[in-house]
């Protein structure tokens, strides 16, 4: 097994891939960069902190850990973090949403190397997970299986079902990962249906041990909480509440429920990246090599 790189250096990943998902999205003109920035750490936790066993030479083997990303939409932050590890060249990130490109706005497990499962319908995720997790009790198999959740998807019947179901079956190995950011689609969650509160006494209710990170952007809390739950999957299936910000890392994007869905223009792409820590030569070095629009 691989060293895990310190928090410090999970961290610096984190601020990178952050950078090459922004750059993705402007160049693409479209796309979801509130919830890319506000997964973003637990992505990097799960993949670099040594969490998730997958082999980008050989993305489909039969003992691969298993992540659905239910909350499809955060493609550009999953397709970052895939090109980090290997599945494919960091160059293909700025192809996002074009004709021709295997990176589609959702990720699609027909196109992507590293996608398990075809999402952006929110709510069914946790239902496919629970799928892959009993077939491997079914078969005898030791891999784990990761469903990442979007807080507004709670809303969706289908998680519940999945979440009782698995009481039902007792999987081992399937934890499930909210990004509670508290904001979806054109406002915050609580203004649409509070009633998703509280989150971990209802997957409690439904026979999971329920984990709680205060801090979803701490590697600290992430760590120690992944480690939890890794040892408890062992014989129930786990939930993490992970509380985050939306848009985390720019300060026009956070808790805005304005950047949920939408691109930024150079302008703001530029203050963006700023904020991220990006040179103005490297700033003007990439507009000038991949922006057709400046």
């Amino acid at each position: 097994m691989e060293k895990r790189p310190s928090v410090d250096e999970l961290r610096e990943i984190a601020r990178r891939a952050r950078i090459e998902t922004l750059k993705a999205i402007y160049l693409a003109g479209s796309g979801h960069p509130g919830g890319s920035l506000s997964i973003m750490d637990i992505l990097v936790a799960l993949y670099f902190g040594g969490f998730v066993n997958v082999d980008p030479k050989n993305p489909y083997k039969p003992d691969r850990d298993r992540v659905v990303l239910s909350k499809g939409h955060a493609a550009p932050a999953f397709y970052t973090i895939l090109a980090f590890k290997g599945f494919f060249d960091r160059e293909l990130l700025y192809t996002l949403r074009k004709l021709g490109s295997p990176l589609q706005g959702h990720v699609s497990r027909k196109h992507t190397p590293g996608v398990e499962a075809s999402t952006g319908s929110l709510g069914q995720g946790l239902s496919i997970a629970l799928g892959m997790a009993l077939k491997a009790k079914v078969d005898g198999a030791n891999y784990r299986t990761y469903a990442l959740l979007s807080d507004g998807e709670l809303q969706e019947g289908m998680t519940w079902e999945a979440a009782m179901t698995a009481k039902h079956y007792r999987p081992k190995r399937l934890i499930a990962i909210v990004d509670n950011n508290n904001i979806q689609l054109d406002d915050f969650v609580h203004r649409v249906n509070s009633g998703i509160y509280p989150i971990e006494e209802k997957f409690e209710a439904c026979g999971w041990h329920a984990i709680t990170v205060e801090d979803g952007h701490d590697f600290n809390q992430l760590l120690e909480a992944l480690e939890e739950a890794v040892k408890v999957s062992e014989e129930k299936p786990v939930a993490v509440r992970a509380i985050t910000v939306k848009g985390k890392g720019v300060k026009f994007m956070e808790n805005n429920p304005a950047w949920h869905g939408k691109a930024p223009d150079r302008e703001k792409f530029i203050e963006a990246m700023k904020d991220l820590g990006v040179s103005d030569e490297e700033i003007e070095e990439f507009l000038n090599k991949y922006d057709r629009k400046g």
